[in-house]
């Protein structure tokens, strides 16, 4: 339980919210004095004006009627019960008349407001000596006679006293709300945190398909949450895609490089010098086909490693659809394909035209590689526009095509549909053209070029590019 509680205590969350209390209580006190002493001055302030009207009042009957009703009224109202005191005095202080009994020792010995509230005892039945609080003004007639009126500040004081009772009661349930609140909020972060800290904890035993939970109020720890699940989706189809790589070197860099060795004992025991030769030339061509497959895997590597991202700057890929049609033209009728372009001039991609252009030759050498083999209708097509969903450049060929169950499988390092490996190819042409799509933020997309041939529907390989301004 106390390491529990110190994780609860070390929480962000936690810590905000204690500091948000904090805030609270600080604003809180200070709104309960603030209210109290404000309602202090309007009390205050209501008593002087009612002792003030009083005053007046009586003033008012001494100058027109003199001592007599002056004597009556105070007698009437003396009699009245509430909190008012009426007091005549004579001049030595000695009270003569009134509701009161005694006074505190010093009171008649100025005019006008008291400097301070003072005590009284008011007359009692039972006999019982109270001491009662009061506030006054005193004024002197032309006789020496000193009349006090005054107000019981009982009353005032009580209100006083409810008010501030009443906010600090308040603030007490406030506070304890806070704190329940407080405590609520840290232990729901600290089970977020612990089951993030599970799931953390079979990822890092080697169970990459595990994903940190999500709720769905979105808050920061959702945000964080999905950031970091798209993080491990991606290692983890970085790590999928390296186990494959690794089996498919492997499998497929197995057969090449036994050819190799056998190639080199075959002319190493062969004596003809024509024969050891054509081995060598052979042992040449088969370490070259093995070092393009290495650069291809390099270059996929740098590409998905985003290390060419730097490079990135406003290219014309209509210019390089042009070149690389213009370039593959001549090998494309030497394949019996008919290359036909429909491209729209000035279009502009934020991208890097080594890579685009490689991706580009990368899918027309694969549809002249494929749709020149069949016997049936040989065209090929390379078409660049722009569309609601970006700019499209494709390339189309009239081939037997990629069955769309397969499709999948394709863009994978080393996959090849021709089985036999009887046409050339290192099967990583459309996996770097995927990788430099991704790169780019764009997709791509496979489909029939024909949907109608059941014996030839072609491939359409598209690449789509987010749009940019044009330059």
């Amino acid at each position: 339980m106390p390491s529990r509680l110190r994780l609860l205590f070390s929480s962000t969350a936690v810590r905000l919210s204690a500091l948000y209390i904090l805030l609270f209580a600080l604003c809180a006190a200070f709104l309960v004095f603030y209210v109290t002493a404000l309602s202090e001055r309007l009390l205050n302030q209501q008593t002087r004006d009612a002792v003030l009207q009083e005053v007046n009042d009586v003033q008012r009957i001494y100058e027109r009627g003199g001592i007599n009703p002056l004597l009556r009224m105070m007698e009437r109202r003396a009699r009245q019960p509430g909190a008012s005191l009426y007091v005549i005095a004579g001049p030595n202080g000695e009270i003569l008349a009134g509701n009161v009994a005694s006074v505190q020792p010093g009171v008649f010995d100025s005019e006008g407001w008291t400097e301070f509230p003072f005590t009284y005892e008011r007359y009692s039945e039972s006999g019982d000596s109270v001491k009662h609080l009061a506030t006054a003004n005193i004024f002197v007639l032309d006789n020496g006679l000193r009349i006090l009126i005054g107000r019981d500040l009982g009353e005032p004081t009580k209100f006083r006293l409810l008010v501030r009772n009443a906010l600090m009661v308040a603030l007490a349930i406030m506070g304890g709300g806070a704190l329940i609140i407080w405590f609520a909020i840290g232990q729901n972060a600290l089970r977020r945190l612990d089951r993030m800290s599970a799931a953390t904890k079979k990822i890092m035993a080697g169970d990459l398909s595990q994903r940190l939970p999500q709720g769905r109020s979105g808050d920061e720890f959702d945000r964080l949450s999905g950031s970091l699940n798209a993080m491990l989706g991606r290692i983890e189809k970085l790590n999928e895609g390296l186990r494959q790589v690794s089996d498919n070197i492997a499998h497929d860099l197995k057969t090449p490089l036994t050819r190799l060795r056998n190639k080199a004992a075959d002319a190493l025991e062969d004596r003809d010098e024509n024969k050891r030769r054509a081995a060598l030339e052979g042992i040449i061509a088969e370490s070259d086909q093995l070092i393009r497959t290495f650069n291809a895997l390099l270059m996929i590597s740098r590409v998905e490693a985003g290390s060419i991202a730097a490079e990135m700057t406003d290219v014309d890929i209509s210019a390089i659809a042009e070149d690389s049609a213009e370039l593959y033209e001549p090998v494309a009728e030497e394949e019996g394909l008919t290359l036909t372009t429909a491209i729209e001039p000035g279009l502009v991609v934020q991208g890097n035209r080594e890579l685009i252009g490689q991706a580009l030759t990368n899918l027309i050498d694969n549809a002249i590689k494929y749709a020149g083999g069949h016997d049936g209708e040989k065209r090929l097509f390379v078409k660049l526009g722009r569309s609601e969903e970006g700019i499209i450049l494709s390339v189309a060929d009239t081939g037997p095509g990629v069955p769309a169950e397969k499709r999948g499988e394709v863009t994978k390092r080393f996959v090849r549909l021709d089985e036999s490996r009887s046409k050339p190819g290192t099967g990583l042409g459309l996996s770097l053209v995927e990788a430099v799509m991704e790169l780019h933020s764009g997709e791509l997309c496979l489909s029939d070029t024909d949907p109608g041939n059941e014996n030839a529907p072609g491939l359409t390989v598209s690449m789509v590019f987010p749009v940019t301004q044009n330059p």
